[in-house]
């Protein structure tokens, strides 16, 4: 039987079931039955029973008094427990399942023979029957841990075809005819007059691997990743100046309007002796400032072009653009990375990641990447020495401050952004700064900074502080990423328990750029245990890689890119950090699937499968 239709009729007390509360019940069943054209409907009737239809055969009556229904799907076994759906009750969820597993035919089994029997796999139906009405032998244990053999099969499943998807994806990237630039000693020698002082040993390893890629036939797909202050931007740099030297365009996509502004004043700076023209595009430009740098990027005047979302918009043309830098910061996903490549025929791809990411999330959301990692911070550097102060002691932290401030050094104040309000973050900043520059500091230069100013005067507030005229910078988020200010020694981090462990370490990165020692306040009032293991994690480690292994733990991939993230995955059964083990036999299962598949209608049916199922949930329009 085909699924084409499923219309349920609550009785709910007259309430209709909320419209997300339809669509979740609907995506669920949707994903079950792997059938996209299941409708789920619902409209008041009687108050005391629900009508069910599969398509236009009626399956039965539910009635109020029916939610207990057969008492052994109640009692007496291993009963999974749904979760509650508005006004309908786990036993009622319990009721409709067992009447509509028991309407249907089986299910077509999504996996390939092979794997199923290689890895002793039920089938899909025994999975689905497995999940929902366990068999009495089942152990509870296994299947509270998700780890039961039904559960391994679907999130086997889910993991497979995603990994197929990022396998299609490489080997289309491989068979592209990409740009072989040339690396020769001319452009050495303009990388070296570039470079601003000595490469560390690990910068040297990632940009021989950055230029074995550029010189190849197949356009480059590389992600980059280094802890805060490890020099990926100069990095960048040198692969800019390769596709400049060969006469290609280069653009760097930035996440936001201040960290544009920041790398269009990095590069301009760099490229300057080198006689290279950089413009800055961002959304907040005025119509003909931003026409006038548009006519300059198709003309091909301009080398490096920086910008924000801007750069995506259709009406920008590159005269020949040659390498696309993406300094993602988990703002940006595939489908944006996708529109950038599209500017150029087959440009190269360097995706930067300031904040570290963990192996297993790098396999999803950066799957179709190949990954250089900067392993070493430049000589010189030393540790962020970071402490944790309960907020009834204020005081000695203004001392703290008063004292590195006389000593010639700057220090940086930054406010959270609450509930996602900038307005609120902006308000408590502007307090503190008023506050600080009247009261607490009035012998120093305070300066304010948050995202509520014109670009014009963020500009002049960083660069004051730059130059050191401001000598007290009190930030929302804003300084987040991007602001270098060797002689900034303090970061005190007000409301620190409101920040995740990857966002506290890229604020404390803003310190410990010079040679001096440099200091991290974290600033709190009660904490939960949750914010008291992240504020631990701070005090004890400035690795990147471990704190975001820790992040990752305590808050679950989805809060960590945020739920906005378009590069994350919408898994269902699956959990990339729970079943991370599950995800890497289903990584090297799909590999050997797509290089060497049964035949070719079998590889057809997979690429046709994935588009119908998986090109709005994770962007693989490349597939096929």
């Amino acid at each position: 039987m085909t699924w084409s239709r499923l219309v349920a009729i609550y009785p709910l007390e007259d309430v209709r079931l909320e419209k997300a509360e339809l669509e979740r019940v609907q995506r669920y069943l949707r994903t079950l039955f792997g059938n996209p054209q299941i409708k789920v409907t619902a409209r008041p009737k009687k108050k005391d029973s629900a009508e069910v239809y599969l398509g236009d055969e009626f399956i039965g009556v539910l009635f109020k008094d029916d939610e207990d229904g057969d008492a052994t799907l109640h009692t007496g076994r291993v009963v999974p427990i749904y979760e509650a759906a508005q006004k309908v009750s786990p036993k009622l969820m319990r009721v409709l399942m067992r009447r509509v597993l028991d309407s249907i035919a089986p299910v077509e089994d999504m996996l390939p023979a092979r794997i199923c029997e290689q890895l002793k796999l039920p089938t899909r139906w025994a999975a689905i029957q497995g999940i929902h009405f366990p068999a009495e032998e089942s152990d509870i244990r296994l299947l509270n841990a998700f780890r039961s053999p039904a559960h391994v099969r679907m999130i086997l499943e889910e993991f497979f075809w995603l990994e197929c998807g990022l396998a299609l994806k490489r080997n289309k990237a491989r068979e592209a005819r990409g740009i072989q630039f040339a690396l020769t000693d001319q452009v050495r020698e303009r990388i070296k007059a570039m470079l601003p002082f000595k490469p560390t040993g690990a910068q040297k390893r990632v940009l021989g691997e950055i230029a074995r890629d550029m010189a190849a036939p197949q356009p480059m797909s590389r992600l980059l990743q280094g802890d805060v202050g490890s020099g990926k931007t100069l990095v960048a740099a040198e692969a800019a100046i390769i596709a400049i030297e060969n006469g290609y365009q280069v653009a760097v996509l930035a996440p936001t309007e201040i960290l544009a502004a920041q790398h269009f004043a990095y590069f301009k700076n760099l490229f300057g002796k080198l006689g290279y023209q950089c413009v800055m595009l961002s959304g907040s430009f005025k119509p003909k400032e931003k026409e006038a740098i548009r006519r300059l990027i198709a003309s091909g005047l301009i080398q490096v072009a920086i910008g924000t979302h801007a750069l995506l918009e259709p009406d920008v043309q590159f005269h020949r653009l040659g390498l696309a830098i993406v300094d993602e910061q988990h703002r940006f996903g595939v489908m944006q990375r996708l529109k950038l490549m599209e500017k150029g025929q087959t440009p190269d791809v360097l995706v930067m990641t300031a904040t570290p990411i963990p192996r297993t999330l790098a396999l999803t959301v950066y799957g179709d990447l190949d990954t250089s990692i900067i392993d070493e911070l430049p000589p010189g550097r030393r540790p962020i020495v970071t402490t944790h102060v309960n907020a009834n002691r204020i005081e000695e932290v203004w001392s703290f401050l008063h004292g590195e401030v006389t000593a010639g050094r700057q220090a940086y104040v930054v406010y959270p952004v609450i509930e996602e309000s900038e307005t609120q973050a902006m308000k408590a900043a502007e307090q503190m700064y008023l506050q600080l520059s009247q009261t607490v500091f009035p012998q120093f230069q305070v300066g304010l900074l948050h995202g509520k100013l014109a670009q014009g005067d963020k500009e002049a507030v960083m660069a004051s502080f730059k130059q050191g005229q401001i000598q007290i910078l009190v930030s929302t988020t804003v300084v987040e990423v991007g602001v270098d200010v060797p002689n900034a020694t303090v970061m005190v981090i007000e409301q620190a328990e409101r920040f995740g462990l990857a966002q506290l370490h890229q604020l404390r990165g803003r310190v410990g750029r010079g040679g001096e020692q440099s200091y991290c306040l974290l600033v709190t009032d009660k904490l939960s245990e949750t914010g008291k293991e992240r504020i631990r994690t701070m005090v004890e480690s400035n690795d990147g890689f471990y704190i975001a292994e820790m992040d990752l733990r305590l808050r679950g991939p989805g809060e960590f890119f945020g739920t906005k993230q378009s590069g994350l995955p919408a898994l269902r059964f699956g959990n990339i950090l729970r079943d991370s083990e599950l995800l890497e036999i289903a990584r090297n299962e799909a590999n050997a699937f797509i290089d060497n598949p049964p035949n070719e209608a079998t590889l057809r049916q997979a690429i046709a499968y994935l588009r119908e199922h998986w090109q709005r949930r994770y962007g693989l329009v490349l597939v096929g």
